[in-house]
């Protein structure tokens, strides 16, 4: 039997079969032994095959073959450095949610989700939530980050679970595709599910005033039908990013804006630091590169582990000033 994985929780994956049943199934044991370097074998949006086994509580299933999957997005392992998180299989669009003080996205994070999409060949939309809670310096704020990444070539939405605002266009985008919903924890991404589809009731949580950072909801990632013909992959909050499995000539790739130029550099392995005649860096120095770019780029050059915590978001701020100034 074949089926699709809506939820799964490391031991338990629930699977809707194609007559639309859920079954609750286990994973054969020998999928660990294949060489899969990921905490997770099976993923949310997996499609596999099954075989029913009947006990005296109920019928389970067991999992035996993962089909192929046209795509995937990761990250590094919190724990185990070496190993990537499968987030979630066999996306059509992912939607990052972004908040600019409540709790803060940075630049950073920002740029290592769009690589790791870009990487895995996986559309990704900016939604810039919580619009109605913005003072004219936040605002401000927002407004720049949209304008860096509209630049690029990066659709963006701006919206309100509040007050509804953009949520008709954001249902428009998701219909007829598999959605999945990421971003820090706090940055509405349930409230907003709730919003497009309240008969769901998913949990929602505040955030912590001292910290000014989100307070997990959800647990493991779960995918849910859409009454307007959409699926929607809800993810847990990710605090940092880890980028994995690239080699440093390949980076510079997953940034639209460096990939257009790279081939006017003079040497075909640049990797736009201090290499002399660099495309990027003139580019850069006309400001026709945002300087928040560059210096996201250097960071996963250079292996920095994003951070979280205030002084990655500072030093973001600092570098959107300074480059507002300049204009």
């Amino acid at each position: 039997m074949t089926g699709l994985v809506y939820k799964s929780t490391g031991s338990w994956y629930t699977v809707k079969s194609e007559q639309g049943d859920f079954i609750e199934c286990r994973m054969k044991g020998k999928f660990r032994m294949k060489g899969i370097k990921s905490t997770n074998p099976i993923a949310v949006g997996d499609i596999v095959d099954y075989e029913l086994e009947e006990t005296s509580d109920a019928v389970t299933g067991t999992i035996f073959n993962i089909h192929e999957r046209k795509n995937y997005i990761v990250r590094k392992s919190v724990n185990l450095s070496h190993q990537m998180h499968i987030i979630a299989s066999n996306i059509d669009r992912v939607f990052l949610l972004i908040t600019i003080n409540n709790p803060p996205t940075t630049f950073n994070f920002i740029d290592r989700f769009l690589v790791t999409a870009e990487a895995y060949n996986i559309e990704t939309i900016l939604v810039f939530n919580k619009i109605d809670t913005f003072d004219e310096p936040t605002l401000e704020d927002q407004l720049y980050m949209q304008y860096v990444y509209q630049q690029i070539g990066y659709k963006c939405l701006r919206v309100s679970s509040t007050e509804m605002k953009g949520i008709d266009e954001l249902k428009e985008m998701m219909i007829g595709k598999v959605s999945m919903f990421s971003g820090h924890s706090g940055v509405g991404k349930s409230t907003l599910v709730n919003a497009m589809e309240p008969s769901l009731h998913l949990k929602t949580k505040t955030i912590s005033e001292a910290s000014k950072q989100g307070q997990h909801t959800t647990t493991f990632a779960e995918m849910y039908d859409l009454s307007f013909n959409a699926k929607i992959i809800d993810t847990p909050g990710i605090k940092g990013f880890g980028i994995v499995d690239m080699e440093k000539e390949e980076i510079s790739g997953y940034f639209p804006e460096f990939f257009r130029l790279k081939d006017q550099c003079k040497f075909n392995n640049c990797l736009h630091k201090e290499e002399p005649h660099c495309a990027i860096k003139a580019a850069l120095e006309r400001d026709e590169i945002a300087w928040s770019r560059y210096n996201s780029y250097l960071k996963i050059l250079e292996g920095d582990e994003e951070n979280y915590r205030t002084d990655t978001y500072d030093e973001d701020r600092k570098i959107s000033d300074e480059t507002r100034n300049q204009k």
